[in-house]
């Protein structure tokens, strides 16, 4: 493993390059652990470039941890639409009200106690206690697996227990400075903007002259590719039930998919369309669309079928369905249907 003596240089260009290239994003413009937290659990598993727009909304609707605490779960799980994997908003929610019932309502600046946390990983936890408090705990997510794997050639899949080991303990080199959160912060630009996992720009790093792969001529070589999973397909048969130009939909339960987010009436499973009919206790025609929808772990395929009115607890007429907190598969169906229909402005909102 490399000395904190020969890793000076690349510790210097880091911090020297966030200096200058530090992309200009809303949570880097505060020390305050609360809005630190909130973004890096935005940021699980999402792009940035999602998470901009939202970050700022969500921290008007809940200015404070103890806002948030005092919230409802539901009215957390629907601030979060659309930033999917909502398990992050139940957690951030569960996480708030520990925080204020078991610790007077200060978030915990050491990497071991934000741990504790109910949502909060290594990961989170080194971001928020290197950036809001300055502690030395390098933050490794995949894209610095990446790059490290590229500037120390080290071998293994991305994925492999081992290379994870030995990047971090290289990263805690790195971090092993008076600002920690700086440099785990311009890792985390390069990795985002520059060590890309394919046509790095290679010329613009400033990690290069010390990249090890750089120097074999094949960047791409490292890490190895992840192994593949397999997605379990789901298929899901929704109504489109209309009366008095508003379309029906429910709530989902707080467990499971979409937790709390709203959705056309719905049945899923093998036989899907069979238990949504006999849910409503009406025959289903064809279908008026279909759509395809990707998640982590599931390949989805709905249908969507017209039904008659018939209101059931937990569901709610929406004169505008596309306004209410979808779930981005409740989205794309009813705008799917909008678009059968012919009424292609209700999609540019």
């Amino acid at each position: 493993m490399e000395t904190l003596k020969s890793l000076a240089p690349s510790r210097r260009a880091l911090l020297a390059f966030y200096r200058k290239h530090a992309r200009d994003l809303p949570w880097r413009r505060t020390r305050d652990p609360y809005a630190i937290w909130i973004s890096e659990v935005m940021l699980q598993q999402t792009q940035v470039q999602a998470v901009v727009p939202r970050f700022a909304g969500f921290l008007r609707q809940f200015p404070t941890i103890a806002v948030l605490a005092a919230a409802d779960e539901r009215t957390v799980c629907e601030a979060w639409a659309g930033l999917g994997y909502y398990r992050r908003a139940r957690n951030l929610h569960k996480a708030a009200r520990m925080i204020v019932g078991e610790l007077g309502g200060t978030i915990p600046t050491s990497e071991p106690e934000l741990r504790k946390l109910p949502g909060i990983g290594a990961y989170t936890a080194a971001a928020i206690a290197s950036i809001a408090s300055g502690a030395k705990h390098a933050a490794v997510d995949g894209n610095l697996v990446r790059v490290l794997a590229r500037v120390f050639a080290l071998p293994g899949r991305a994925d492999d227990p081992a290379l994870v080991r030995a990047v971090r303990a290289q990263a805690q080199v790195l971090v092993d400075c008076d600002r920690p959160g700086e440099v785990n912060q311009a890792l985390m630009d390069i990795g985002a903007t520059l060590c890309r996992p394919e046509n790095p720009a290679c010329p613009d790093c400033p990690l290069r002259p010390s990249c090890k792969a750089f120097r074999q001529g094949n960047p791409t070589k490292y890490p190895g590719k992840k192994s593949r999973a397999v997605r379990k397909s789901l298929r899901i048969a929704f109504a489109w039930i209309e009366h008095k130009g508003a379309l029906l939909l429910e709530q989902r339960p707080l467990d499971g998919l979409w937790p709390g987010l709203w959705e056309l009436p719905s049945a899923s499973g093998p036989r899907a369309k069979r238990e949504l009919a006999q849910r409503l206790g009406q025959k289903l025609g064809p279908p008026m669309a279909k759509i395809s929808h990707v998640l982590t772990h599931r390949q989805v395929s709905a249908s969507i079928y017209t039904a008659r009115p018939r209101r059931e607890a937990g569901q709610k007429w929406w004169k505008d369905p596309l306004a209410a907190p979808l779930s981005s598969l409740a989205r794309k169906a009813i705008s799917a249907v909008i678009w059968q229909l012919g009424v292609k402005d209700s999609l540019n909102r």
